[in-house]
């Protein structure tokens, strides 16, 4: 679908790149292939990556349990798998963040 997600299934696959220890907590836009989201949390005992999913649920309006981490639990660059999300849910999420998708 897009250079930063793309769908196995009725999962999403989201490339992410995050900046902790941000002053708030929010969509920046793209950063290269990835969707760059800052979040408040420091990256210790795994708080931004729960953060992370905490923000991406929100923005989808699911539950946190349906959003996993799949790749890049102590890196910057991420893959988070939203499960069972609908395609028009995706595409209103890239137009509220401006997202080319």
């Amino acid at each position: 679908m897009t250079g930063f997600g793309q769908w196995q299934g009725d999962n999403w696959l989201l490339a992410v790149r995050v900046q902790p220890r941000s002053s708030q907590a929010k969509i920046i836009g793209m950063h290269g292939d990835s969707v760059k989201i800052a979040l408040t949390s420091p990256p210790v005992d795994g708080a931004a990556n729960k953060a992370l999913c905490q923000l991406i649920a929100k923005e989808f309006g699911i539950a946190k349990g349906r959003v996993a981490i799949v790749r890049g639990h102590k890196a910057r660059e991420k893959q988070v798998r939203v499960a069972g999300v609908d395609a028009e849910v995706v595409g209103e999420f890239c137009k509220r963040h401006s997202l080319d998708g």
